[in-house]
């Protein structure tokens, strides 16, 4: 494919990537897409969009086949957790904008980013890389409990374990044996459990200048610990008591793992003792916020990342995001035990209530139902608006007390 049309790479632009598509087509750029595993290459309708499809597992295999397909590359844009260690190898190889190549795997594998976060300095819970489940119960006794358990190359929550004491080694049999991208687990990490609020931390990097987009806070039903983080999440401002230490560290985070330009998603939590790293990862959040973004603060945020890495300073380096609303978002969750779905009670009146910007529902009458567990088996979620914090909380609310899952066990 020999053109004069400048081109922009895409690397793995499915599911919440696909938004890539469309932008680089508007700001006048081939598309051309590279899916570097099965999940995104067997995806249903992957392609649709491309002016090329590649297909690579490694960098210097993309870089022969965009050499050989005579592309004039403008930028490489990372567009999804599984291969945001590729793109940026796939960047420097083509000598084009990126973040620093050199940190890529710690910005993508968990124990090696607890590593580099320990040669930075940055405060991490106590840890132990294991690399059988054999190893896990040696691990979570010299660490102590709580402890939790998480696979070093997963998202989305799968297979991440809460080990709230010794009882819960004797059966762990039922660990998930592969992560979100359907690959297998191969490799924890066991780490003390911070207890604090957990917070979620959106930022634009250019040129190494951090701009914050928004800020989110994990809320839970009580003071229980947890594995899963999702129940309700709220848009948080300045305000918050915990907001100017949180931007401060993950300001910190970002220089250390080379975040030079684009989006960054970073989880964190508080405790008395301070700010703790929980991941961070160089490439647009999931869940409610991109949406919001466009909805509520007049982002366009996939034409402006694709600006960061083309090396054009974005417009939101010059007047920073000014939401319209306050923002949140719930998940009904299943939280017993696996089932049959028999109904989902009080759904069609949540569609009318003010401030519901959107409902998803994964399950139908009849589907096997399991515990909700990770991102991907919340059986319903809903993203809302309001005026102010108070308003989202009680709309949230009004969604709770009218929502409810039939399930035969």
């Amino acid at each position: 494919m020999t053109t004069d049309r400048p081109a922009v790479l895409l690397v793995d632009p499915t599911f919440t990537g696909a938004g890539y598509k469309a932008a680089a087509r508007e700001l006048g750029f081939l598309v051309v897409s590279l899916y570097t595993c099965d999940y995104t290459a067997m995806a249903t309708d992957h392609a649709e969009g491309d002016d090329l499809s590649l297909y690579a597992d490694n960098p210097d295999h993309a870089v022969r086949l965009v050499t050989e397909a005579e592309l004039r590359i403008r930028a490489v844009v990372p567009a999804m957790e599984v291969s945001t260690h590729f793109a940026d190898r796939i960047a420097e190889l083509l000598k084009l904008p990126g973040n620093d190549h050199a940190l890529a795997t710690s910005r993508r594998d968990k124990a090696a980013m607890r590593k580099r976060a320990q040669q930075a300095g940055l405060s991490i819970p106590e840890f132990h890389v294991v690399n059988s489940p054999n190893e896990i119960a040696s691990a979570a006794l010299d660490i102590g409990f709580p402890a939790i358990l998480k696979p070093t190359l997963g998202a989305g929550s799968q297979g991440v374990t809460l080990l709230p004491d010794a009882e819960s080694l004797h059966d762990l049999n039922g660990l998930e044996t592969h992560d979100a991208f359907d690959m297998p687990i191969n490799q924890w990490l066991v780490e003390r459990y911070i207890r604090g609020r957990q917070f979620s931390v959106n930022f634009y990097s250019f040129e190494g200048e951090h701009r914050l987009v928004d800020m989110w806070e994990f809320r839970q039903p009580d003071d229980r610990d947890y594995d899963f983080p999702i129940w309700d999440n709220l848009q948080i401002d300045a305000s918050h008591p915990d907001w100017r230490r949180v931007e401060q560290y993950v300001r910190e985070v970002l220089d250390a793992f080379g975040i030079w330009r684009g989006p960054s998603h970073t989880e964190v939590k508080c405790s008395e003792d301070g700010v703790y790293l929980l991941e961070v990862a160089a490439r647009l959040p999931g869940g409610p916020m991109v949406g919001t973004w466009i909805e509520h603060g007049g982002m366009q945020p996939f034409h402006e990342a694709i600006r960061c890495f083309l090396g054009e300073r974005p417009a939101m380096f010059e007047t920073p995001v000014n939401f319209s609303a306050r923002c949140g978002a719930l998940a009904i969750r299943n939280d017993d035990a696996p089932g049959t779905l028999v109904a989902i009670h009080g759904l069609d009146s949540v569609y009318g209530l003010p401030g519901v910007d959107e409902v998803l529902v994964t399950y139908q009458p009849g589907d096997h139902v399991p515990v909700t567990r990770d991102d991907l088996t919340i059986p319903v979620g809903v993203y809302v608006s309001g005026a102010d914090s108070d308003e989202v909380i009680r709309t949230l609310g009004a969604i709770r007390s009218q929502v409810s899952l039939e399930i035969k066990r």
